[in-house]
């Protein structure tokens, strides 16, 4: 019974390592909505958890262990988010904070390269807002959830009719 109990213990923390370095790898990759994973994106995604299976569970592939790598996963994302969700300086570490992409209808290149986001990607988000051309854009940010908000020189001139939309745009200018 004592094995059974240090087994468990062992892949807690085996589990609890691989999701920390999953999260940090995850963060660190950059910003990409669910929705706008490329093919390379989610073959990655699966091979990622393919790999780090045997990292969690090591030698144990009983069904206890898989209950215990499960369950230890779905309570430190529970975790990790109710304190991001109360601790502003943790949600931005983990989150980041949204990106500049077009600003005054001008594609801001060094943002884009950082970012990784293609002029695609930007022209794809811009007709999803029903935008023809990038000139007609006041600003264009990639999110934290990867998607891309864009505002029209139109939305901008109406912005007082929103605040939040003002307040937008005050942070990002």
């Amino acid at each position: 019974m004592l094995t059974t109990y240090q087994t468990a213990i062992e892949i807690a923390l085996r589990t609890l390592t691989i999701y920390l370095v999953v999260l940090a790898g995850i963060r660190l990759t950059g910003k990409r909505e669910v929705g706008q994973m490329t093919p390379f994106d989610l073959t990655l995604l699966l091979l990622l958890s393919n790999s780090v299976q045997n990292a969690m569970t090591g030698p144990d592939t009983s069904l206890v262990g898989g209950i215990v790598a499960a369950c230890v996963l779905l309570i430190m994302n529970s975790l990790v988010a109710f304190i991001a969700g109360k601790n502003k300086k943790l949600r931005h570490t983990l989150e980041g904070s949204p990106t500049v992409l077009v600003h005054n209808g001008k594609l801001m290149e060094a943002c884009m390269k950082r970012e990784n986001v293609s002029l695609d990607e930007i022209q794809r988000a811009l007709r999803e807002h029903g935008i023809e051309h990038v000139n007609e854009v006041a600003l264009a940010v990639l999110e934290v959830d990867g998607a891309i908000s864009c505002l029209k020189y139109d939305d901008v001139g109406h912005a007082h009719q929103h605040p939040h939309r003002l307040r937008f745009l005050q942070r990002h200018q």
